[in-house]
């Protein structure tokens, strides 16, 4: 089979690669749409790299499962699991202490535990199932765990793919959405995708701002996606007494925190969210199926054949999810 590879500084190329082996009770499934996430900071660094993507939808071709047969539709949902520890039983298996950390889902097969691969509806097309992964999921399951509502005004720092995404699951909730960003193109998308208002967090203002559009309280909560220490700082000072923030985007630099102004006499509720548990599935679905502006959130569709003009684009920021076609 066919897959992606960086295989030097901002040059990307297909390799040849076997087919991968089914886990014990697993699926085999070749892949229809695959979306593009962080990939392109490796693509600059150049750091040779044959294991990309963690997102795909597809047709299940082989089968080790009595839960599913082949020929249906099927997301795969990111990296592995065990399939026995609590938290898979629970349905937040992304906390599987024995996860691999490992993917290859920008390829034309795709093999993970049945756990994993989670049915399409009839009326979703591939490559809207596809936004169940990265695209939704992190800020979906942030608003999950938190309970997030219609009567909240959101924050959200950072407006790339998942940040826009995280603007599209909040404006379902029918949220208010104050954005963050400095992306001239990004910042007009997210205003189509809802976004009440959007402002430039090099605004030396930026917190009088953000608090005078709630009345002086600030927002309810936040969601970050940047991954940037300003950013986390920012919303840590900004939100409301008694509100809430959560950490979507990765970083690994340091932020200071200090706990008693920020956690104990503020009361704050920090939370880290990576995906969302399984048993949502169907829920993240219904956000796909009745969204009015989910379609926006796919900006560019590549066969796989031009994954150098894919990682380019991806590269520029001019975007938000890409998706492959890997038989393309």
């Amino acid at each position: 089979m066919k897959k992606a590879a960086i295989i030097g500084e901002r040059k990307a190329a297909l390799v040849e690669a076997p087919i991968p082996e089914i886990p014990a009770g697993g699926v085999l499934v070749k892949v229809q749409v695959a979306p593009m996430c962080a990939e392109y900071k490796g693509f600059i660094s150049g750091n040779p790299n044959d294991c990309l993507g963690h997102e795909a939808a597809g047709i299940i071709v082989e089968s080790l499962s009595t839960m599913y047969q082949i020929g249906e539709r099927v997301v795969l949902m990111p990296l592995s699991s065990c399939g026995l520890c609590r938290f898979c039983e629970s349905g937040d298996y992304i906390h599987c202490e024995k996860n691999p950390m490992k993917d290859a889902s920008i390829a034309q097969y795709v093999a993970k535990p049945a756990l994993l691969a989670r049915r399409i509806p009839d009326d979703v097309s591939f490559e809207k199932a596809s936004l169940a992964c990265c695209a939704l999921g992190p800020s979906f399951g942030a608003f999950q765990s938190l309970g997030a509502s219609i009567f909240d005004t959101i924050l959200i720092t950072g407006l790339g793919p998942v940040g826009l995404g995280a603007v599209v699951n909040a404006k379902y909730l029918g949220a208010r959405v104050i954005a963050v960003d400095t992306n001239p193109y990004r910042i007009q998308l997210a205003k189509e995708l809802g976004a009440d208002v959007v402002l430039d967090p090099t605004d030396p203002d930026i917190q009088s701002l953000i608090r005078n559009l709630c009345n002086g309280r600030g927002p309810d909560g936040a969601v970050e996606c940047s991954g940037a220490p300003a950013a986390h700082r920012l919303c840590i000072d900004v939100v409301r007494r008694k509100g809430w923030v959560t950490f979507v985007g990765e970083s690994h630099t340091e932020t200071p925190i200090v706990i008693s102004r920020d956690l104990i006499r503020k009361g704050l509720r920090l939370v880290g969210s990576w995906h969302y548990n399984l048993n949502d599935f169907s829920k993240v679905m219904q956000v796909i199926q009745h969204s009015t502006v989910i379609d926006k959130l796919i900006t560019h569709v590549f066969p796989m054949s031009q994954i150098q003009e894919a990682f380019e684009t991806s590269a520029s920021q001019l975007n938000a999810k890409i998706l492959i076609k890997p038989w393309e």
